[in-house]
This record gives structure tokens, sequence and C-alpha cells, in this order.
């Protein structure tokens, strides 16, 4: 079992920056892959950014380049740097773990003001 805290989130202003952190706690020696999903009001979950146990990192085309996703392993949390925010980041957003099975975190709303 894997569970997840999540903090960060809140209300920023277009251009702003948030870092949200995902903290896990349990059986984290299993874990394969740390992500960030997130879901807007009225869409689909979205995937924004992966790291693998090996540290390669993957962005979805709307982040690369302002998001950054990133892991403290001695605090076994993943973080998650976003900079240069804007509207159509608002979002509520999910940190996700996958060891044998899949976690997810109770999610965080980040809100981009224009």
């Amino acid at each position: 079992q894997v569970q997840l805290v999540e903090s960060g989130g809140g209300l920023v202003q277009t251009g702003g920056s948030l870092r949200l952190s995902c903290e896990a706690s349990g059986s984290i020696s299993t874990i394969n892959t740390m992500a960030w999903y997130r879901q807007a009001p009225g869409k689909q979950r979205e995937w924004v950014a992966s790291l693998s146990v090996a540290g390669g990192t993957n962005y979805a085309n709307s982040v690369r380049g302002r998001f950054t996703i990133s892991r403290n392993s001695a605090k076994n949390t993943v973080y998650l740097q976003m900079n240069s925010l804007k509207p159509e980041d608002t979002a509520v957003y999910y940190c996700f773990v996958q060891t044998i099975r899949n976690y997810w975190g109770q999610g965080t709303q980040v809100t981009v003001s224009s």
C-alpha cells in the first residue's frame, strides 16, 4: 500500500508560479513511476508529467518548458514546479504513483486568473 498526500495548490495570476508537492508513504520501495495528472472542469483527466525510478522525465506538450517534475528521495516526495502559468492550466492536479498497483492522491486545486 502507498499513501499520497498532496499540497501546494492555490490561486495565482497569469504568469505566476506554484510548486505542488506529493509525499508518499507506505510501500515506497516498489515505486516504478511517479507522475502528475490534472482534470479541468468538464474535461477528462490528462497526464501532465512523469518521472521514472531511473530519473527519466516526460512532459505533455502543453506544459513542456514551463513545468518541471522532480523527486526528493530522502523525503519520498515528488514535486511539480509550475512556471509561466496560464488560465488553461486551471485544474485539479493529482499525484499518481505506480507500483504493482496504481495509487492516486486526493487532488489539489490550481486556479490561474487572467
